[in-house]
């Protein structure tokens, strides 16, 4: 009975994964090569993509709605830097109330029209005491501390074998690209780790003290379920740019609040806009 609910739970999944893929290929001639998901504040970057189709996240069919500030709420197609792009403008988060599957339904269906390539971008707070706002932290791992995992519950082999290995999933030879991408445009890069939270509250001083010693770089809310689900669905390269939009370093009292992370965010785009047009260029 048991095997037989579990089935029929994929089953769901995938047909859902199959229609809002096809309603997708329904409006696009091109096959997008890299999947794009722009983080709080970073989404200008898919209204620069050329020969652009712009869906509402509303239009499709089984897809969450975006329903924080600085999150378009679109899914847009087009070319830049040479290659076929499919963009999240603007992405779901767990404390919106989603569950893990549901913040991961877009990637599952970047997957399905046939993406090889992963660019994921999010806004972070800077743990490490090097960091200064506006930094452009080029991901070199991550940490999983929001307490949940999207591949919990019943697996289908045709989609993702059931214990996928999480090392190494930042491509190397993308993060030593990007650092020199960089460095040549004038850009301010980190490399870091990257700590996920649930949220939606900012992290108290112990716990950022706390994540600093187990050591991660930076602290933000979303990413990390997206990257574990690319993971499992075989995506072949990831790169993850983190922008650190204020300081979280636990020593003292430093207040947070979402527009000072949008505004720190805007600010960042013209390294980040550019480092981004560099990279698919070189993909």
């Amino acid at each position: 009975m048991r095997d037989s609910a579990n089935k029929d739970v994929t089953m769901e999944l995938k047909e859902k994964i199959r229609q809002a893929a096809d309603f997708i290929a329904g409006k696009i001639t091109v096959k997008p090569q890299v999947a794009l998901v722009l983080g709080s504040g970073l989404g200008k970057f898919a209204d620069e993509l050329k020969n652009q189709v712009a869906i509402p996240y509303e239009q499709i069919p089984h897809f969450p709605v975006s329903t924080v500030k600085g999150h378009a709420g679109k899914l847009v197609i087009g070319e830049a830097g040479g290659k076929s792009v499919v963009a999240m403008q603007g992405r779901f988060h767990y404390y919106e109330g989603y569950s893990m599957q549901e913040i991961t339904f877009p990637m599952r269906v970047m997957l399905a029209l046939g993406v090889q390539d992963l660019i994921i971008t999010n806004a972070s707070g800077g743990l490490n005491r090097n960091f200064k706002v506006g930094d452009l932290m080029i991901m070199t791992d991550h940490i999983n501390s929001m307490g949940d995992n999207p591949l919990i519950g019943p697996n289908d082999e045709s989609v993702g074998t059931r214990f996928p290995p999480m090392q190494g999933v930042y491509t190397k030879s993308l993060v030593e690209e990007a650092m020199k991408v960089g460095r040549e445009i004038g850009a301010p890069v980190e490399r870091g780790v990257y700590v996920a939270v649930s949220g939606p509250n900012y992290e108290t001083a112990a716990e950022l003290r706390a994540f600093r010693v187990m050591g991660a770089d930076a602290v933000g809310m979303s990413t990390v379920p997206e990257v574990i689900v690319a993971v499992h669905g075989g995506i072949k390269r990831i790169l993850g740019i983190s922008c650190i939009t204020d300081m979280a370093t636990g020593e003292s009292h430093e207040n947070v609040n979402h527009e000072e992370v949008i505004a720190a965010a805007a600010a960042a785009q013209p390294y980040f806009l550019k480092l981004i047009q560099k990279m698919l260029e070189r993909l």
